[in-house]
């Protein structure tokens, strides 16, 4: 007994030796990098942010229910697990796969500014200010994602809504424990909201609401939120008029009033999500989809048109070369949204143009291949006509959704109507302030909006439905995601785990220009040599950078098996059955 016990005691401390060294096991097959084989299934798939919103997902499938039905119930069980990243007090957008009618639609469900709020009383009360603040009453926009869900369920749903929301509303009013990554991200979240409290007006139905016991949850600890409990009781037995036209609605009306917000009930009974066509090019043979402004979907086709010049393949993985054209193509692409991406019912945006063949040659030219930018021009229009949570579902008949959903930053402008159990979004500090820019602030208008689902179809049939979290790093991510499987054959697990890059500081389209080449962020999978020849290179490093997270589906031919993955740097977690 003493030499297994000594055994034992060896094999722990020997263990405990290696997770303080290396932190990372083998694998048996697959890449080594990988965290797990992808998830397999046949009869249905969810892959979301957070263990129980995926099993909320999977339930509805089981139960009957569509794509679509099991994405908005794993949405709503989001806004109360995660609701420093998402909830219904912000915007919505989705990229639907009809199996019946073999073809793609688009939502767009992001709210407006105020009627009432002109650009001439905003710049007044801005003062000196350039841009609008990120936080308190006048970041607030009309929150879209409500009338989003009842949008797809009417077109693409089977269950009910009180269905739907059935578990959350239970977990609402029982609790969920916080995890890891999600208690790490809320204390980051409050404070920099406690920072800011002079800007946010109100703070205390916050505190209320998302503090226990004055505290930000732990991990472990057990959160409710039976506010946000009867808000979507009221939702689930009155529909979406009780949030835009009734109750919810004078509730949000009032507190606007008291504290200094805009928005009136006018303006959230106004509101209606609009269905759009997603857009594409086709790259190396795979039409990669996007939705069109006031998103900035269409960067990742812009990248992909100027990258489809160079053989990636030749360059490895990973490589200095290859990193540094897609840095490179990044610029390019966020130097036209920062110029051109608005709402198109304010803006004539030129995007036959930005997404041709012709004009992504002529930005690959600017590219130096041995030396990184440091300033780069919006490319100049030929005249012609014409934080964030993310998942994806597919079902047993074969229809499949793409869907994004956030409050703008973490737990959005800060303030949380009386009663209700949600904040508002902060999306309108993504308007511009410079009078003639596409992206100008207007009253009745939507700002430029970072959330983008994306979709990839093979000879006319689903092959990927994915998304990335997280800001800018979305176009980022779509296109290493990309570039992952078409062009180096990761495996649809393996595209995400993959060590990636982030690069910030370009020209945004609330009016900042990049004057110095922005900065880039590399995990710690990209290996020194590769970081030492981007140095030479010119590219400026930093050690941090928010990299976000990503679920996505992989419809294989072969009897429609489904393939899903869930990145999991940010607890993510796919299931199909």
């Amino acid at each position: 007994m003493r030499i297994i016990l000594r055994l034992s005691l060896l094999i722990v401390f020997f263990h405990n030796q290696v997770i303080g060294q290396s932190g990372k096991g083998d694998r048996l097959t697959g890449a080594s990098f990988a965290t797990r084989s992808p998830v397999l299934g046949t009869h249905g798939m969810v892959a979301t942010s957070h263990p129980l919103a995926t099993q909320t997902g999977l339930d509805v499938l089981k139960q009957g229910g569509t794509a679509v039905d099991a994405a908005i119930a794993a949405n709503a069980m989001l806004g109360l697990v995660e609701p420093n990243n998402c909830g219904i007090g912000g915007d919505l957008f989705a990229i639907v796969w009809s199996a019946r009618d073999r073809k793609l639609y688009g939502l767009n469900a992001s709210g407006r500014s105020a009627n009432g709020l002109t650009y001439a009383k905003l710049k007044s009360l801005l003062g000196d200010q350039k841009q609008l603040p990120l936080y308190g009453p006048l970041s607030v926009s009309v929150p879209g994602a409500v009338d989003g869900w009842f949008q797809l369920n009417k077109r693409f749903g089977k269950l009910p809504m009180k269905t739907l929301l059935a578990p959350s509303i239970r977990y609402a009013k029982e609790g969920v424990p916080v995890p890891q990554v999600i208690a790490y991200s809320w204390k980051t979240a409050v404070s920099r909201l406690e920072a800011s409290q002079k800007t946010v007006a109100e703070f205390d139905n916050f505190r209320k609401t998302f503090l226990i016991n004055g505290q930000v949850p732990a991990e472990g600890q057990l959160f409710r939120n039976p506010d946000l409990a009867a808000t979507y009781t009221a939702i689930a037995t009155d529909g979406r008029d009780a949030f835009y036209k009734g109750k919810l609605a004078d509730a949000m009306d009032r507190y606007a009033r008291r504290t200094g917000i805009y928005l009136r009930k006018d303006d959230l009974a106004a509101h209606q999500s609009t269905w759009i066509e997603p857009v594409s090019v086709n790259y190396r043979g795979y039409d990669v989809y996007e939705l069109p402004p006031n998103g900035q979907g269409i960067s990742v086709l812009q990248m992909l048109n100027i990258l489809e010049g160079y053989d990636l393949k030749s360059l490895g993985h990973n490589s200095a070369d290859y990193l540094h054209l897609l840095v490179e193509a990044k610029k390019l692409a966020f130097e036209d949204r920062a110029r051109h991406y608005a709402d198109p019912d304010f803006s004539k945006i030129p995007l036959t143009w930005l997404l041709s063949k012709e004009y992504a040659a002529q930005r690959r030219k600017l590219i130096d291949p041995k030396r990184a930018a440091e300033r780069i021009d919006a490319g100049v229009p030929v005249l012609q006509s014409g934080d964030t949570v993310y998942l994806t579902v597919a079902d047993d008949e074969g229809n499949i959704v793409s869907l994004i959903q956030s409050n703008m930053l973490e737990f959005g402008s800060g303030m949380v109507p009386d009663g209700l159990g949600f904040t508002f979004q902060n999306r309108g500090t993504s308007f511009s302030m410079e009078e003639g820019h596409a992206n100008v602030y207007a009253p009745g208008k939507r700002p430029f909006t970072t959330i983008i689902p994306g979709f990839v179809l093979k000879n006319g049939q689903p092959f990927l439905s994915f998304g990335v979290m997280g800001g800018a790093m979305q176009p980022q991510g779509h296109l290493q995601i990309l570039c992952n499987i078409i062009d180096f054959g990761l495996n649809v697990q393996e595209a995400g785990d993959a060590a990636r890059f982030s690069h910030g500081g370009s020209s945004e389209p609330t009016g900042t220009r990049m004057i110095d080449g922005g900065k880039l962020a590399l995990e710690s999978g990209i290996p020194e040599n590769v970081r030492q020849e981007l140095l030479r290179r010119g590219h400026r490093l930093t050690d941090t950078d928010f990299f976000g997270g990503y679920q996505a589906i992989q419809v294989m031919p072969a009897n429609r098996v489904y393939h899903g993955a869930s990145e999991m740097r940010k607890d993510g977690q796919a299931a199909g059955y």
